[in-house]
């Protein structure tokens, strides 16, 4: 079943009580999620979009405007009753934001190797290199959002050969770069008012661990691991895990939501 709300297309897939919303990140779509939908629709009902602005809508999605969106989603979809998150990449930015502005709404979090992004923390842990490299990718792809066209989607596609990503190269277009101009440049608002992620409800994190740098502080690691009801599950593959490590990403996933409990 499609829905559309805000003028953004909905996917909602599967059965069950309990609703699970998948955001994704760059430069995917919603088809980043075929395999977890089938893994998990016999027992949840799947909830997936793709992102506003990454291929259609308008050329940058606030922050404010994303966590709108969102709650009309949820309250719309589950109304009366807390949703899950699965989140990767800069679902995971924009997911933990609506999560901390809406706990009421969110019950528990599955997220993707992003963690504590926008810490102190982490920013301390990193070396020079890893400064230098995650500099060098991510202000390449704002500016590729910033010149556009043709010119900005090869830079685009470019940069995602360049790091293995798996999106076919077709779907990828420099629209899908926004979130980055929104951290370098702050477009469309930025993410300056992000608050640092602190989530009161229940967090399976779940990273790759062959990457030449992470994205979550050992002390955040740390902390997640020991919350009550909370888990960490490191993989041994990259940034795309639900897919490298599908069978066990996904047999752990459900293992944890049958274990944690909802409100």
């Amino acid at each position: 079943m499609t829905i559309s709300i805000q003028d953004t297309a909905i996917e909602v897939t599967g059965h069950g009580s309990e609703t699970i919303l998948m955001l994704h990140g760059w430069p995917d779509t919603l088809a980043l999620w075929d395999g977890t939908v089938d893994a998990l629709q016999a027992h949840y009902r799947c909830v997936r979009l793709t992102l506003p602005g990454f291929e259609s809508g308008p050329p940058a999605v606030s922050l404010d405007a994303m966590c709108s969106l969102l709650l009309q989603m949820v309250d719309n979809l589950s109304p009366g009753k807390a949703i899950t998150l699965l989140l990767h990449d800069w679902g995971c930015a924009f997911g933990y934001e609506f999560a901390m502005r809406h706990p009421q709404r969110v019950a528990r979090v599955i997220a993707l190797d992003i963690g504590d992004h926008n810490a102190p923390a982490l920013r301390r842990q990193w070396g020079l290199r890893e400064k230098l490299a995650v500099a060098a990718y991510q202000v390449w792809l704002a500016l590729a959002w910033k010149i556009g066209g043709p010119v900005g989607t090869s830079m685009t596609r470019l940069m995602a050969r360049a790091l293995r990503a798996p999106a076919p190269a077709a779907r990828i277009t420099y629209r899908m770069n926004y979130p980055y101009a929104m951290r370098w440049f702050g477009s469309a608002g930025g993410f300056a008012q992000a608050a640092h992620v602190d989530l009161p409800m229940p967090l399976l994190y779940v990273y790759g661990k062959r990457k030449p740098f992470m994205f979550h502080s050992q002390a955040w690691l740390d902390k997640v691991a020991k919350a009550p009801g909370s888990a960490v599950l490191g993989l041994p593959c990259g940034h795309w895990l639900m897919l490298d490590q599908a069978d066990t990403f996904h047999a752990a996933a459900l293992q944890w939501l049958a274990q944690s409990t909802t409100p």
